[in-house]
């Protein structure tokens, strides 16, 4: 069996389709639904995971990722 990272996804809508991020590795992709947009991050990351070399995966590797809302005073 092969082992597993579990990593934070981030989808947003932008214009007519949808971003996922994955900022522990500032890795992105798109899709025209949230569930296009999340396979195209799993197959991205994927590849990265099958090309990177061990010292690549740990220099791009951000372990503290706080995803948070503020609120901003606006006018």
């Amino acid at each position: 069996m092969q082992a597993a990272h579990r990593v934070i996804a981030i989808i947003e809508r932008e214009d007519d389709g949808y971003v996922a991020l994955c900022p522990e590795f500032g890795i992105a992709s798109q899709g025209t639904s949230i569930e296009e947009a999340r396979a195209n991050l799993i197959e991205a990351l994927t590849l990265f995971f099958e090309t990177a070399t061990p010292s690549e995966s740990t220099r791009r590797y951000h372990n503290e990722v706080f995803v948070t809302q503020v609120e901003v005073p606006v006018g």
